[in-house]
Formats: C-alpha cells, sequence, structure tokens
C-alpha cells in the first residue's frame, strides 16, 4: 500500500500506516474513513491527534467504533488493496485545505478537517458516538492550526535535515575542530570539483583513518574562515547521518521518505554542501 500523494507530512505517512493496519487487522480490502480516524488517534503526536485526545478520543475508542458499526471481515489479516472513493475523495479535499492555508505538505490536520467537513461517514458516526461535536472539533482544529502548531508546512516539522544531520561550517565557527595538517593538496581538489558546473561530486577515498572526513572538516572551516574562492563563500557543509536515519525507520518506505525530504530541503536551502559519510555502505 502507498499513499495516494508523496507530499504528506511524515505524521501523516505515519498515520496511513497504522490506518492499513488496522483495516488488515480486521479484514477489510480497503482503507474507509474509520480507518483514517483510527490512523490520526493512533499516531498520537500529530496535530490531530492532540486536538482529538482534547475531544477525549482515543484509538482504542475508535477501534471499538469500527467493531460496532463495521465489524470483522471475511479473512483478518489480509492485505489492503487501496482505498474506497470516499477516503480518496478526503484525500483530495485535504490537499485542497493545505494548498488553502499555504502549506507545502499535507499534515494530520488538514485529514482530519477533510475527513469531518466531507459529512456522512462511518468515521463521522464513530465520533458522534464518542459524544464528539464535529463542529466544535473544526473549530478546535482550525484556532490550533492559526496558532502556528500544524505540522504542514513540512515534513517531520521541516527538521528532517536538522535532525539527521551535523552543520560542520557551524561546528567550525564555534571551534570544535582540531587543526587539521598536510590536507592542503586534497583539499584544493575537493574544492576545484566543487567548483564546475557539471560533475562536481567529488568522492573521498581510502582506508579507514586515513582522514576523509578531516578533508571536509577542513573544508568548512575554510568556508568558516572565508578562505575560500568567491563561487563558495557562504556555503554550508553539512553532514548527512545516515546510519540514523535508518536506525530511526519503522515503516516501509520511511528511511526513502526521509532522503527525499532532506534532498528537497537542501535544494530549497540553496546554500548547502553535502557531506556523506561512510556513503560505501
Amino acid at each position: 500500500m502507498v499513499n495516494m500523494y508523496d507530499n504528506f507530512s511524515e505524521k501523516a505517512d505515519k498515520s496511513i500506516q497504522l490506518s492499513n493496519m488496522i483495516a488488515s487487522k480486521y479484514g477489510h480490502d480497503q482503507i474507509a474513513t474509520e480507518h483514517i480516524l483510527y490512523g490520526l488517534t493512533a499516531e498520537e503526536t500529530g496535530l490531530a491527534a492532540i486536538v482529538l485526545a482534547k475531544q477525549n478520543v482515543t484509538a482504542q475508542g475508535v477501534e471499538n467504533g469500527i467493531k460496532r458499526f463495521v465489524g470483522y471481515g471475511v479473512n483478518p489479516g489480509k492485505e489492503v488493496t487501496g482505498y474506497t472513493p470516499r477516503a480518496k475523495r478526503i484525500f483530495e479535499m485535504s490537499s485542497r485545505e493545505a494548498k488553502k492555508m499555504n502549506s507545502e505538505y499535507i499534515g494530520t490536520e488538514h485529514i482530519l478537517l477533510a475527513l469531518v467537513k466531507e459529512g456522512d461517514s462511518v468515521a463521522v458516526r464513530i465520533l458522534l458516538d464518542l459524544n464528539v461535536q464535529p463542529k466544535l472539533l473544526v473549530k478546535d482544529l482550525i484556532e490550533m492550526m492559526k496558532s502556528g502548531e500544524g505540522e504542514g508546512d513540512s515534513k517531520d516539522k521541516g527538521k528532517v535535515l536538522e535532525k539527521y544531520s551535523r552543520d560542520l561550517t557551524e561546528m567550525a565557527k564555534e571551534g570544535k575542530f582540531d587543526p587539521v595538517i598536510g590536507r592542503d593538496e586534497e583539499l584544493q581538489r575537493v574544492i576545484q570539483i566543487l567548483s564546475r558546473r557539471t560533475k562536481n561530486n567529488p568522492c573521498l577515498v581510502g582506508a579507514p583513518g586515513v582522514g576523509k572526513t578531516a578533508i571536509a572538516e577542513l573544508l568548512a572551516q575554510r568556508i568558516a574562515d572565508g578562505n575560500i574562492p568567491e563561487l563558495l563563500k557562504n556555503k554550508r557543509v553539512v553532514s548527512l547521518d545516515l546510519s540514523s536515519m535508518v536506525a530511526g525507520s519503522k515503516y516501509r518506505g520511511e528511511f526513502e521518505e526521509r532522503i527525499k525530504t532532506a534532498l528537497d530541503e537542501i535544494i530549497k536551502a540553496g546554500n548547502i554542501i553535502l557531506f556523506i559519510d561512510e556513503i560505501h555502505r
């Protein structure tokens, strides 16, 4: 099961994975509104989950509603094959809500807003059964979104790169690197390659411990000191920690999504020289 959109926030992605899980658990062929509602509550950290929790809506309460209003399918545990037409309509509406609010990504808040606005669905029936008034829910949600608490402006609140990288240039400015001796020739070659219009991606090779990372740190130090060609001034050397990105991934495709988001952030920043340590692994 893949998402219909490639611009969900990370929390929205996770909520859809949880929707898929609950649909499979109950043997339902397709993800429907009730599964989406479950995913939004079970995700726990997104704005939708926070607003729902304030109304005492829990994942267990929604699951009980699924049992009551829908029940089990023929083959519990079966693979989910897609989305119901109504679920697709909700995702289309959530995309429009995000655009209307000038959000770059679709957050859990936009999905919940669309879910409630869409009207008479099993999800809304479950909410009513839990003594939740949809109009009040929308009011609370919009108020929190206006206060700037939504995640829809970015993936993982726009901090994927910040979370899984180190800014070597900033560290150099803070004096965190020891002096590097005897690497001027290699550094000049790296600077020469970085200054090209094309084929400008240097790859440092060598046995472990010979000082490949030190060259990246030396480059960052030169940029911090202003001792660098004009073309590379005001650039930032950022080291991406791939092992942490992999280790923190719990869902299929989450690592790839983080890589894509990090690259989007790098392109958007426009001044980053990306350093990937241990790229051969």
